[in-house]
């Protein structure tokens, strides 16, 4: 393949990364790393492993197996490494008075935060919160986020109905102990066909991407609508997608005028990720806050896999420029820390209504502060929408070299964060290998789709090899 060169965006930002991948081994895990799934497997689960990560000699957009191999890594565990691995700027800080006495010193937050924990958290999460929230409530997992968020709306919903005192009653109080009504109401959260929100109950019962993730589990009855999906190119078929959205909408509105009980929250990815990549068009966005508005129904934005800079933007919504905020932005991954940003003071509940012994942690506060620091000091945001608009329009091209190979490409415009379709889950699984035993660590997702997940600090030349592997293995 001809690649086309432009500017990269300064020097490396690693410039002791290894030149490409280099594969040893006959196999991925090779003998080491099979030793050490095996040793592994006598005290932990493994079914999920791919191969174990020497995490000492891993470098920036590489990462390097217990055998040596060095792989390109466009998947960043599941989109969570943000800035590198072995970023000298997280090293120095992780090496801080700061950094080690929040780690040995964590403190039960929620009773005894630090002196300083109001600079922390501004400094941590609300210093680069999306536009217009104000405050954070930090957790531990995206799923926990999601969770915490669902449950933020139930009880501002029950904590702001009709009262003859102003408090509770004898009644919810005794009942919610058996976990009937009225102190445990029946309220339902409605999701989307194909999203992923997270594996605990309450965000299991909104995930719906597969059902290796919820089958043999008890769900809350709750409600689903259509995401829309669409077809490409998508200014090919303009008539068609808008029409698709439409229907999308009107099966929301349907949902909430008829469903058997109150609905507290709506829950969207910006982009479903899990589920296959889908997109939407901001004007989709801006008809589903409008439905949601006039139902009273609360907007929860999860932007767990999307959030922190991989769409070219700090947060994915962002791009939708919506004329009021989102009720909740829920986060995780690339962020390190988790948790739910909001904006209106009475989403907080009265006091133990929600309670947990960590209420997050100081020192992913900490980190998160200066990964924002590098992708301000290093504009890393335009370097994901530089390279992201490269490695697009190179895909483009190859697809067209690769008739049915490379399907429905999508992720114009929304920097790194891209996918496309291979003919079937077979070929997609057989791809991914492919490219894995070539050094490129790649993902797939939904049912046929590749996903690239590749870090902030991801170059052109970086780009130039994921795509001659692309070329060479498709």
């Amino acid at each position: 393949m001809t690649v086309t060169s432009v500017a990269n965006n300064g020097s490396a930002y690693f410039p002791n990364e290894p030149k490409g991948p280099s594969v040893k081994t006959s196999t991925i895990p090779g003998p080491k790393g099979k030793a050490a799934i095996e040793e592994i497997s006598q005290v932990h689960d493994i079914g999920a492993v791919k191969f174990p990560v020497d995490y000492e000699k891993s470098v920036g957009n590489y990462l390097v197996d217990a055998d040596g191999n060095v792989l390109l890594d466009v998947y960043s565990q599941i989109a969570t490494i943000p800035v590198g691995y072995n970023n000298p700027t997280l090293l120095e800080a992780a090496k801080s008075d700061e950094a080690a006495i929040a780690m040995m010193n964590r403190p039960a937050l929620g009773n005894y935060p630090p002196k300083n924990w109001a600079t922390m958290a501004q400094e941590g999460a609300i210093d680069f919160a999306p536009k217009g929230q104000k405050y954070v409530y930090y957790q531990m997992s995206g799923s926990d986020a999601n969770e915490v968020a669902y449950k933020l709306a139930m009880l501002y919903r029950f904590n702001n109905l009709p009262r003859v005192n102003g408090d509770f009653t004898e009644e919810e109080k005794t009942t919610c102990m058996n976990n009937s009504s009225p102190g445990s109401p029946e309220v339902a959260v409605l999701s989307f066909r194909h999203g992923f929100h997270g594996r605990l109950f309450g965000s299991l019962s909104t995930t719906r991407s597969k059902p290796v993730h919820k089958i043999g589990m008890p769900a809350f009855h709750w409600p689903q609508a259509h995401f829309p999906a669409l077809k490409y190119p998508l200014e090919k078929y303009t008539t068609e997608n808008q029409a698709e959205e439409d229907r999308c909408i009107e099966e929301v509105e349907h949902i909430l005028n008829t469903h058997h009980c109150p609905i507290a929250a709506c829950i969207v990815e910006p982009i479903q990720s899990e589920g296959g990549d889908n997109h939407a068009s901001n004007e989709f966005f801006h008809k589903l806050q409008a439905t949601l508005k006039k139902h009273n129904v609360l907007f929860i934005v999860d932007e767990v896999q999307t959030g922190m800079g991989s769409t070219g933007a700090m947060w994915a919504h962002e791009h939708w420029n919506l004329p009021t905020p989102p009720d909740m932005v829920t986060f995780s991954k690339k962020f390190q820390a988790a948790g739910v940003y909001y904006h209106d003071k009475n989403l907080r509940p009265h006091a133990y209504q929600h309670f947990n012994t960590w209420m997050g942690d100081p020192l992913r506060a900490i980190q998160a502060k200066y990964i924002a620091k590098e992708i301000r000091e290093k504009d890393l945001l335009q370097n994901v929408k530089t390279v992201g608009d490269f490695v697009y329009t190179s895909l483009e091209k190859l697809a067209e070299k690769h008739p049915g190979k490379i399907n429905n490409i999508r992720g114009k415009g929304k920097g790194t964060f891209i996918a496309w379709d291979c003919e079937s889950s077979a070929a997609r699984d057989a791809f991914v290998g492919r490219m894995k035993m070539n050094g490129i660590n790649i993902g797939g997702c939904g049912v046929a789709a590749i996903r690239l997940r590749p870090m902030l600090v991801f170059q052109q030349h970086h780009a130039e090899i994921l795509l001659s592997k692309i070329d060479e293995l498709i």
